[in-house]
C-alpha cells in the first residue's frame, strides 16, 4: 500500500496513467485558483464573465505549468524551458480558446449560469491540455 503512494505521488515516472492520474490534481488545483478567481472578478470586481474566465485561466495556466514541471512530468523533448513555457503556453491559448468558446456556448448561448459553463468547460478543456502537453512536451 505503502509502496502505492509512493508511486502515485512521489516516485518520477513516465507511466502516462500516473502522470494522467497526477495531472488531475495539478489540474484541480489550478481549477480552484481558476474558478475562484473567475467568481472573485466576476461576482465582486463586477466584470463581464468572459474577461473574468480569460483572466482566470491565464492565472491557472502559470500555476498548472509550475506543478506540471515539477511533480506530473519527469520526461522533457527540449532543454530550454523558455521554449518548454511558450509551447505549454501555446497549448493553453488553444484551451483558452476552447473556454472561452464553451463558456459562451453555454452561458451566452444556451442560458447556463457561468459558474456551471465552467465545470463543464473545465472538463473538455482538460482532456485537451493533458493530450497535447504529453504528446507536444513531455514524450
Amino acid at each position: 500500500m505503502l509502496n502505492l503512494i509512493y508511486t502515485l505521488f512521489r516516485k518520477p515516472t513516465n507511466d502516462m496513467r500516473i502522470q494522467f492520474f497526477r495531472y488531475g490534481f495539478v489540474g484541480g488545483t489550478a481549477f480552484i485558483v481558476d474558478f475562484g478567481l473567475l467568481y472573485v472578478l466576476t461576482a465582486y470586481a463586477g466584470l463581464y464573465y468572459l474577461l473574468s474566465a480569460t483572466i482566470s485561466f491565464l492565472v491557472g495556466l502559470v500555476v498548472n505549468y509550475i506543478l506540471s514541471i515539477f511533480w506530473v512530468f519527469s520526461r522533457r523533448s527540449f532543454s530550454s524551458r523558455w521554449l518548454e513555457f511558450w509551447i505549454f503556453a501555446a497549448v493553453g491559448v488553444v484551451g483558452l480558446g476552447l473556454n472561452d468558446l464553451f463558456m459562451w456556448l453555454l452561458t451566452g448561448m444556451a442560458g447556463y449560469y457561468y459558474l456551471y459553463s465552467k465545470v463543464i468547460s473545465t472538463f473538455l478543456v482538460f482532456l485537451w491540455n493533458f493530450f497535447a502537453r504529453k504528446l507536444s512536451l513531455f514524450r
